[in-house]
């Protein structure tokens, strides 16, 4: 098999300066990226750039290539697959990348380029949207937890470390430390559904105290409040409890508790009882006023 040259596959001469062999090999990246270019061939030219460019892109490699030729830098490739994959890392010679993304968990091989995520800021147009991210672990905790805050003692890679949770994360909330992240991930609970920062419930009264009023004991993430239930309240009216909500991880204010009312209809009236109903039907078919 023929050994391959490096010039040629970046399209340039052996006399090209450094910044004519970058311009060609963004240019090609940009070709051959597979986003843009879905062929298997794209896919297999795109490695071979990146490594084309890893070599003669480098003045000392460069240097070794003139005298020795691509069998010095030939090594194990990767497998295929898309840059955007879950957590991958990988090792070509020297160079050693770790990207994290939210997809199925397949990677791509950068073929060794010093720099993979330097192709975004031609290809998305701005810097790299993913960022040089760290290695990133999944810690799960309880509702209340996540309310109120928590620390938790955890094992990564052989060391014991103590993550404080901050009261107010929500889920998939992600908490940066120095050499890694942790991704939060909260238990739904049982009775309170979460938006933003505020907090939504489910109370039951009945048609007279939705009718008359009443003053009823609801529980929110601070404990057991009195709510005051206003006379002529409709079924699905929400009542807001100011500043019962969730923390806001920055700063000290809070959400809103919601309480939404569901009147409940008894399904067998007693006699007395269906009588009134009756009565009370036949006054308001008279009219109110």
């Amino acid at each position: 098999m023929a050994e391959k040259d490096y010039y040629q596959i970046l399209g340039v001469a052996k006399t090209a300066g450094a910044d004519e062999i970058k311009k060609a090999y963004r240019k090609l990246a940009l070709q051959y990226h597979p986003d843009r270019n879905k062929t298997r061939e794209a896919e297999e030219k795109f490695k071979e750039i990146n490594k084309a460019y890893e070599v003669i892109g480098d003045p000392k490699k460069r240097q070794q290539y003139d005298q020795f030729g691509a069998q010095s830098f030939e090594g194990g490739q990767g497998g295929p697959g898309g840059p955007f994959g879950g957590f991958r890392g990988g090792q070509q010679g020297p160079f050693t990348y770790t990207y994290s993304t939210g997809g199925d968990g397949a990677g791509f091989d950068f073929g060794g380029f010093t720099d993979p995520f330097e192709i975004f800021e031609q290809f998305f147009g701005g810097a790299s949207p993913f960022g040089r991210q760290k290695p990133a672990y999944q810690l799960t905790v309880d509702f209340m937890d996540a309310v109120r805050g928590t620390e938790k003692q955890v094992n990564i890679n052989g060391s014991s470390k103590k993550i404080k949770i901050p009261a107010g994360i929500d889920n998939n909330s992600r908490i940066r430390f120095d050499d890694f992240d942790i991704i939060v991930g909260v238990r739904p609970h049982n009775n309170f559904v979460r938006e933003g920062q505020d907090i939504i419930t489910e109370e039951k009264i009945s048609m007279a105290q939705a009718a008359l009023g009443d003053v009823v004991d609801v529980e929110t993430v601070d404990g057991q409040v009195k709510l005051k239930i206003p006379e002529g309240t409709q079924p699905g009216a929400l009542i807001r409890i100011k500043g019962h909500g969730v923390p806001y991880v920055q700063g000290r204010n809070k959400g809103d508790h919601y309480v939404r009312i569901k009147v409940t209809i008894p399904n067998k009236l007693k006699g007395k009882q269906k009588q009134l109903l009756e009565e009370f039907e036949e006054e308001g078919s008279k009219g109110w006023f």
